[in-house]
């Protein structure tokens, strides 16, 4: 045995395991502090270094949102099907069967029932995982049934919305739920039950184009992309170049896109507290 295997016994040809559990450190993809996991979900996922509040999943956001993270799920068992038989470098269904594999969910959203702060609400949460939090046919149908819920039982209803836009492998069927969702939101308001929308980094396309935007009260988390087009895209085609903050919740709140900027160990008091305002039970 060598010095440097003596000094590092994982080098060379030592198959000796590292006690440290997998999933136990990770770090900030802001300032690349290392991060302990425990003491991460503590603060919400939220980087106590920098601040920068890392992505989670569909199901940690209601775990968290929702009073003791409990909730009965709504439209769970819709799933896509290929009714176009898409095929780009490969088959469309094949791409669904990668992104279950990937995220644990069976589509881009999760719509649940449950309790914030004890007032009964319903909740949807994109899940980015899922090609990228794309909005297809199902998504936009389990929104439309989680609007139909709420109208049922006199109920607010929030999104947490994070997704790359329509999904192009079901072409003009994605684009349709762009007003499918925004006939339910203008049907939910007819009820006077309020829409609180919460923009989560990163936001752009057909979903920030219709229901992230439709909310009574439009909130974005700290350093949150939210837009329609991508910066670069933007820029090649106007041929301008934009300021650092550009499509930064910071920006567009400063312009008047959005009408909150909200940390996320502040959210539920604050989505609670406007509730009880826009609320009438």
């Amino acid at each position: 045995m060598n010095w440097l295997t003596r000094l590092i016994p994982t080098i060379g040809t030592s198959k000796s395991k590292s006690k440290v559990p997998d999933g136990l450190w990770s770090s900030c993809p802001a300032c690349e502090s290392v991060l302990y996991a425990p003491e991460l979900e503590k603060s919400l996922f939220v980087c106590p270094k920098c601040d920068h509040h890392l992505r989670i999943g569909a199901r940690k956001r209601l775990d968290m949102f929702l009073d003791g993270g409990k909730y009965k799920e709504i439209a769970a068992d819709l799933v896509t099907k290929d009714p176009l038989k898409f095929k780009d470098t490969k088959n469309y269904t094949n791409r669904v069967k990668d992104a279950i594999a990937a995220s644990g969910e069976n589509e881009a959203i999760v719509i649940a029932s449950g309790k914030l702060e004890s007032m009964p609400v319903i909740v949807a949460a994109f899940e980015f995982r899922f090609m990228g939090g794309s909005m297809g046919g199902v998504v936009g149908e389990k929104f439309v049934q989680g609007v139909e819920e709420a109208i049922k039982t006199k109920r607010p209803f929030i999104c947490f919305s994070t997704s790359g836009g329509a999904r192009m492998q079901e072409s003009m069927i994605s684009l349709m739920q762009m007003a499918k969702t925004s006939a339910a939101l203008q049907k939910l308001k007819a009820q006077d039950l309020p829409y609180i929308s919460v923009m989560i980094d990163p936001i752009y396309g057909g979903v920030s184009a219709s229901l992230a935007m439709l909310g009574d009260i439009n909130i974005a988390e700290p350093d949150a992309l939210v837009g329609f087009a991508g910066r670069r895209v933007i820029e090649q085609t106007v041929r301008v170049e934009l300021p650092d903050d550009f499509q930064k919740s910071e920006f567009l709140l400063k312009k008047g896109a959005i009408d909150m900027i909200v940390h996320r160990k502040n959210l539920r008091v604050k989505v609670h507290g406007l509730l009880a305002k826009l609320h009438k039970k």
